[in-house]
């Protein structure tokens, strides 16, 4: 069995901003692959299902970001999942808009979610990371995690989401580097990514 995390913060006013593209990347996946409707538990929202040939948790914690360990800890505790069946989806600052890296272990940059999930059950999960761009300067960081998709970005994001869904199966195999390169291929036939990059680590 697989738990794979989408992270965000809960509520509408955040539905949009790019903090939540983890929880955007989760309901694609629940949506194409017809898993069970949520519900409330562990502190967050779960639904159940199959990919391939893995049963896979999907867990969207409703702690705000910062406590997201709380969440994932219950469900992982209650299932008995390992650390390393855990797969984290999140927003990444250092990747462009639309690039995705997978990687397993490995530090936090920074990031409330990742520190939270790392107290609590270890750091050795992996997480794929989504690219949101970075603004520019550190002052601006914290606002622009926080801050709603452009209109501008509902194709890339939407295509994005679309690719990872399609493609789940393969992380929830193990088949970090094939997936990441079918994502990159999947936006890059969209126009959203060069040539220039497989998606490897």
């Amino acid at each position: 069995m697989r738990l794979f995390v989408g992270l965000g913060n809960p509520g509408a006013k955040y539905a949009r901003n790019r903090h939540n593209i983890g929880f955007l990347a989760v309901d694609e996946i629940a949506r194409r692959h017809g898993f069970a409707p949520w519900r409330r538990r562990f502190q967050g929202e779960t639904s159940e299902g199959a990919l391939g040939t893995e049963r896979v948790i999907l867990l969207k914690p409703t702690t705000y970001m910062n406590e997201s360990g709380r969440s994932v800890q219950e469900a992982a505790g209650f299932f008995k999942i390992a650390t390393g069946d855990v797969t984290v989806f999140h927003d990444e600052l250092e990747l462009p808009p639309g690039k995705v890296r997978v990687k397993i272990g490995g530090g936090i940059a920074g990031h409330n979610g990742l520190r939270s999930i790392s107290a609590h059950i270890g750091n050795e999960y992996r997480r794929v990371r989504l690219g949101i761009g970075h603004p520019g300067v550190k002052e601006l960081v914290h606002g622009h995690v926080l801050s709603d998709f452009a209109k501008a970005d509902n194709d890339w994001v939407a295509t994005l989401c679309d690719a990872v869904a399609e493609h789940a199966a393969l992380v929830a195999k193990g088949t970090d580097a094939t997936f990441a390169n079918r994502v990159h291929l999947a936006m890059q036939a969209k126009g959203f990514l060069t040539k220039d990059d497989n998606g490897k680590e």
